[in-house]
């Protein structure tokens, strides 16, 4: 393994579950050397159909450890205002400066035209825009490199096809790819390049067997799409290969049919 103190570090949000996408871009991070921080919320995920057991983000950390890198974690709420100075302190101080931000931490409850609120709105925004963005920015500015910067943000391809019952879902996940194509000319010169992914249809727990038999019929390979898949295009585009790649919006669906 490559010493500690010549690694790249990389820091990913939203990181909770043994079946999520945010466990396996860990895995495939600490497999290529970076050492790793990342963040997770238990009461959003708890909440959920899915939920999660109160040890799972100890069990990843011990599963990275394992591999040869530094791993921290910690227990953080995005939406609070003093989350991005908080976390990014804690990320020099355990481990260094960043050269990665994967932004994978997500808000998403069903809204439709009679359901949507205003708190429900406010919900999905402190999350998917104000903390992504907010992390974003304090990354790039308090970044001391002259290359190999890489910012990664997890979209669900709403520039594609409608989502009626996930409208606040929507809005506000497109605009994280808006963002993304916003900033990248401004951030080349940096050193950072800034893409958007989108995973498309995953299969991380929350599918019964019922969605995952419907599914499977747009899937042109037969397969339903997996963390691992996506964990495969983030490790490319947070490589020296994937210098030439910003401002992008990556669909990895498997020729998904909509």
């Amino acid at each position: 393994m490559t010493p500690k103190t010549t690694r790249k570090i990389a820091l990913i949000t939203g990181v909770s579950r043994l079946k999520g996408i945010g466990r396996a871009i860990c895995v495939e991070l600490a497999k290529k050397e970076f050492d790793l921080f990342f963040t997770y919320w238990t009461p959003y995920d708890k909440q959920m159909p899915w939920s999660v057991d109160d040890n799972e983000p100890s069990l990843i950390q011990e599963e990275i450890q394992k591999i040869g890198v530094r791993c921290e974690k910690m227990e953080v709420d995005l939406s609070k205002d003093s989350a991005t100075e908080t976390l990014l302190a804690a990320v020099n101080q355990k481990l260094g400066s960043p050269h990665v931000l994967i932004n994978n931490a997500t808000f998403s409850t069903n809204s439709t035209i009679k359901s949507l609120t205003g708190s429900t709105l406010d919900d999905h925004y402190k999350i998917n825009i104000k903390a992504t963005t907010l992390l974003t920015l304090a990354f790039i500015n308090q970044f001391k490199y002259s290359q190999f910067g890489r910012i990664i943000n997890i979209t669900s391809g709403q520039s594609l096809g409608p989502m009626p019952d996930e409208i606040a879902y929507a809005i506000t996940k497109g605009a994280m790819e808006t963002f993304t194509k916003t900033i990248a000319q401004t951030i080349a010169s940096k050193g950072i390049t800034i893409n958007a992914v989108n995973p498309g249809p995953n299969d991380t727990g929350w599918m019964d067997e019922k969605l995952q038999m419907q599914l499977l019929k747009r899937f042109p390979m037969k397969r339903l799409g997996t963390p691992k898949d996506t964990a495969k295009l983030i490790g490319f585009l947070t490589s020296e290969d994937g210098e030439w790649v910003t401002g992008q919006i990556i669909h990895s669906e498997g020729g998904f049919i909509r």
